[in-house]
């Protein structure tokens, strides 16, 4: 599908009635439809044609964008597939698998990274919840099966990219050296700066 061509149609549909020219609309019913008897028609009396044009085009419109969304949906459902492979599995044995990834040094970290792989835990069971609700979805009788759809692949998305970024912050972390020496702050450095000059000036008016 022309997705700029789609977004054409929809820019003229939201242009008001009165800046719209409808001799474009008829070209675009044109190539929608294929139908050259019908423009031929339409352009002998545009002006009395309007309403015409314009239900024709949001009709198709409207086929258009139910077209874009399907494929949407069935982009996102590529990307679930991929997220279940690689963590479902880990949330059916959470508390397991979890521990896995757990750092030696985890009693060490700050409070705010500790609290990184704990949320994680309880990111897994709730993508776990989603998978599985998405499973159970009966879309046999369902008027729109792709919206019913939407907000389970969404949040679960959504998840996988947290998760991922809140693991990439706890196994980078590093934790600060014991053994390094601290730095000297810049009112601590100037300090002793000052008292060197002192003793060198002193050191001048005994000579």
């Amino acid at each position: 599908m022309d997705h700029k061509f789609t977004e054409q149609i929809k820019q003229w549909l939201e242009t008001p009635e009165a800046e719209r020219d409808y001799t474009v609309g008829a070209l675009y019913l044109l190539k929608l439809s294929g139908n050259q008897i019908m423009y031929r028609n339409i352009i002998s009396q545009i002006d009395r044609r309007h309403d015409f044009v314009e239900y024709q085009l949001q009709k198709y419109l409207n086929f258009r964008l139910q077209a874009l969304t399907h494929e949407q949906v069935q982009q996102m459902e590529k990307e679930v597939e991929q997220i279940v492979a690689e963590h479902i599995p880990l949330a059916a044995t959470a508390a397991e698998n979890h521990a896995k990834g757990k750092r030696s040094d985890h009693d060490l970290l700050p409070d705010e990274i500790k609290a990184k792989y704990v949320e994680n835990l309880s990111l897994l069971q709730r993508m776990r919840e989603l998978h599985l609700r998405l499973r159970s979805l009966s879309l046999e009788n369902s008027t729109c099966p792709d919206s019913e759809r939407y907000p389970f692949l969404k949040e679960l998305i959504t998840l996988d990219k947290k998760l991922h970024a809140n693991w990439e912050a706890y196994d980078h972390f590093v934790l600060p050296d014991p053994n390094a020496e601290p730095a000297r702050s810049a009112s601590s450095t100037k300090s002793l700066g000052s008292a060197k000059n002192a003793k060198r000036a002193a050191s001048s008016k005994k000579k």
